[in-house]
């Protein structure tokens, strides 16, 4: 048998993943980074287990939470990549790994749903799966409508809709966070200035910040999570009339 050539990534996925990756090396997307790697360090705190994969369209490290003995990044021939292949073909066994982080991953991706399928394969059931995305309900969701940049390329998927996906995938989701309620200014002078917004929306948690974590751990294999079922209501017992017997016809 001959040797397979080797499945190169196709031409415009590259060019997607190159854009995407200098957008996040802007103001705009380190302010995006940096804002997200307060939440997940919260959140990987509470995981645990012998590996994390990581996959995003941008350079840099993995992240390494301290409960977590090997993290590995795989995806586009970007900086700090280990492990470099298509979105929909990760060289990974099922079950293989305890954490799965997808860090805009499923925003600049030519097949959100075979990309997220291959990352849920990948978790061994009871662990967790990670995905980070730009919120459209945000003023980072409407930039990303009139910009022109790599931005306008983001898919920005609704986090309910992801949900949805991660339930039919056998996933129950455990918890749903928002942040990044700065405006996505330009102005490094006005990114300081409403640097104060932040801690109040971590706060209130409301569903307008510029990107969503939702974290959602796998069930063990056969199970599901159900939704819960609406119950009708039951009528009233009524009493039935009973004829009176009088002592002569009892005797």
């Amino acid at each position: 048998m001959k040797p397979q050539s080797p499945v190169h990534p196709s031409d415009q996925w590259q060019r997607m993943i190159g854009d995407a990756n200098a957008w996040f090396d802007g103001a705009l997307g380190r302010q995006l980074l940096e804002q997200e790697q307060q939440v997940l360090d919260d959140e990987l705190n509470r995981c645990f287990g012998s590996y994390l994969v990581h996959y995003g369209p941008f350079s840099g490290a993995s992240v390494v939470p301290p409960k977590i003995k090997r993290s590995v990044r795989l995806g586009a021939a970007l900086g700090g990549v280990e492990i470099v292949c298509e979105e929909q073909a990760w060289p990974l066994g099922e079950h293989a790994a305890d954490v799965v982080l997808l860090q805009h991953g499923l925003d600049f991706s030519l097949s959100p749903h075979g990309l997220l399928r291959e990352a849920a394969r990948s978790v061994r059931p009871g662990g967790h799966l990670l995905i980070v995305g730009i919120n459209p309900w945000s003023l980072w969701g409407a930039r990303h409508l009139l910009s022109r940049g790599p931005l306008r390329q983001a898919r920005c998927i609704r986090p309910t809709r992801v949900a949805d996906w991660l339930n039919l995938l056998g996933f129950a989701l455990e918890n749903r966070r928002f942040g990044c309620y700065c405006p996505p200014l330009s102005s490094s002078e006005w990114q300081s200035r409403l640097a104060r917004l932040e801690p109040f929306g971590q706060r209130l948690q409301a569903p307008t910040g510029g990107f969503y974590v939702l974290v959602a751990r796998k069930l063990m294999i056969g199970l599901r999570p159900l939704r819960q079922q609406r119950r009708e209501r039951m009528g009233k017992l009524l009493p039935m009339p009973v004829a009176k017997l009088s002592r002569r016809d009892a005797e």
